[in-house]
């Protein structure tokens, strides 16, 4: 197993490490490509990369980013769109001009679906690929939205999301049936063309799938089990979620 395991003293131990590797990788290379994700998992993360560019300097003018995943069928602005997340809790808080940021559509044409999934990874190869990728881990042991069954050569694509993920989800909606069914995700294909992948997971929910991504055989039906035979991926865990291992 390639996978270099980090179990933290504390969650906010493992934001400013994930952090402060993303700022040393800007600082050597000012025009990375990051890979962001979403969800309540990389706040702490996004908060210390605002707090660094703030009070140590660190700029993101060069930079470019690109988002795992977006819902299909909200709008923009509602609350729980991740292109509102992102603006939220970074991208209006840091120097990175907007047309340095891609985040998937929220309400993509069906005719215009393959062409759309098509060009957005073609932008992820014209910026040079993705440096460092964010991820956190869904219960169905997704890695962006790659619900189980998804192949480990996928492409960014829309997908329907599990049922399980949607009932994680209904808190933030109000309910279930406010959640949306779809949602389009880059593929486990293109998550693992990244040179540099941190996953982060915290709490005892996440123990038994991070067991299962880390422990158990890689297998489409946790997404994340890929990551094993991936070259350079490190898990942040705080001891809870790490309580199974």
């Amino acid at each position: 197993m390639s996978i270099t395991l980090h179990i933290h003293a504390t969650r906010e131990t493992a934001n400013k490490k994930v952090a402060r590797e993303i700022a040393e990788l800007i600082r050597a290379k000012p025009h990375a490509v990051l890979g962001l994700a979403t969800g309540s998992t990389p706040i702490g993360v996004y908060q210390e990369l605002v707090r660094l560019h703030h009070q140590e300097g660190l700029s993101f003018r060069q930079v470019c980013t690109f988002n795992l995943d977006e819902y299909q069928g909200i709008d923009l602005s509602h609350p729980e769109s991740y292109w509102n997340f992102m603006h939220r809790h970074l991208f209006d808080h840091i120097d990175i001009p907007a047309a340095n940021i891609h985040i998937p559509g929220t309400r993509v044409p069906s005719l215009e679906l393959a062409d759309y999934c098509k060009h957005y990874e073609e932008l992820i190869t014209v910026h040079g690929g993705i440096d460092y990728q964010i991820l956190g881990i869904g219960r169905t042991g997704h890695i962006g939205f790659n619900e189980p069954g998804s192949p480990p050569d996928c492409r960014t694509r829309r997908i329907l999301l599990d049922q399980l993920t949607r009932e994680d989800a209904a808190p933030a909606f109000g309910d279930l049936d406010h959640v949306p069914t779809h949602a389009i995700t880059m593929g486990c294909g293109t998550i693992m063309e990244a040179r540099h992948i941190a996953l982060l997971a915290f709490g005892t929910a996440k123990a038994a799938i991070v067991r299962k991504a880390l422990r158990g055989p890689v297998s489409s039906q946790v997404s994340a089990s890929y990551l094993q035979n991936h070259e350079h991926t490190s898990f942040h865990l705080d001891h809870e979620s790490a309580s199974l291992l």
